[in-house]
């Protein structure tokens, strides 16, 4: 008697992403906000109503949202644009694997229409937020102490301050002297 081998069959990326959701009790409707699109999208492309999508964006942020690389899907093309790699967002992810936290988990401490922002943080396609009490509210979630994101705040600044023009080193002592305050400011002196 012979047996034939089954020809392995890679997993659609509609129903990856069927089964993720189903696992995750993650809604349709919160997906959709994660990556951006509107909720009848996620109906048709898990419905394979329409194809599955080849735009890298979408692709990026859905598997940001399962915590897979987006070359799991067959549709994903290595887009041309680069992405940032930050240590800070690195720091992010390696802070949630130490809570032994889901992305999605982590997606969902934050209000909904701060969500896809911080998918497409994660994901290296935005900066972390040069907003103090938005880096608070990821400290807060992942147990950062207030050393560590103050610390990732002044990085960020003096990035954007370089970023529009200004020698931080000919100007050391008018930064320095505004990173003082911005220490006393936030209880770290």
């Amino acid at each position: 008697m012979s047996t034939k081998n089954k020809p392995i069959v890679q997993e659609k990326s509609s129903e990856r992403v069927a089964k993720f959701l189903e696992k995750n009790a993650l809604h349709k409707k919160d997906f959709a906000e994660m990556i951006g699109v509107t909720l009848s999208y996620v109906y048709n492309l898990i419905d394979n109503t329409i194809p599955f999508s080849t735009r890298s964006t979408t692709l990026e942020r859905i598997a940001t949202v399962m915590d897979i690389e987006p070359e799991v899907f067959e549709e994903y093309k290595i887009p041309q644009e680069p992405l940032l790699i930050d240590e800070s967002v690195e720091m992010f992810k390696n802070a949630m694997k130490k809570k032994k936290m889901s992305v999605v988990n982590f997606l969902k401490s934050f209000p909904r229409k701060k969500r896809l922002e911080m998918v497409d943080i994660l994901r290296g396609a935005l900066p972390v937020p040069i907003d103090y009490k938005e880096l608070e509210l990821i400290a807060q979630v992942l147990d950062i102490n207030k050393d560590e994101i103050y610390a990732i705040w002044e990085k960020r600044v003096r990035q954007v301050l370089e970023t529009g023009g200004m020698n931080t080193y000919a100007n050391a002592a008018l930064v320095n002297s505004m990173f003082d305050c911005a220490k006393k400011f936030v209880n770290l002196k």
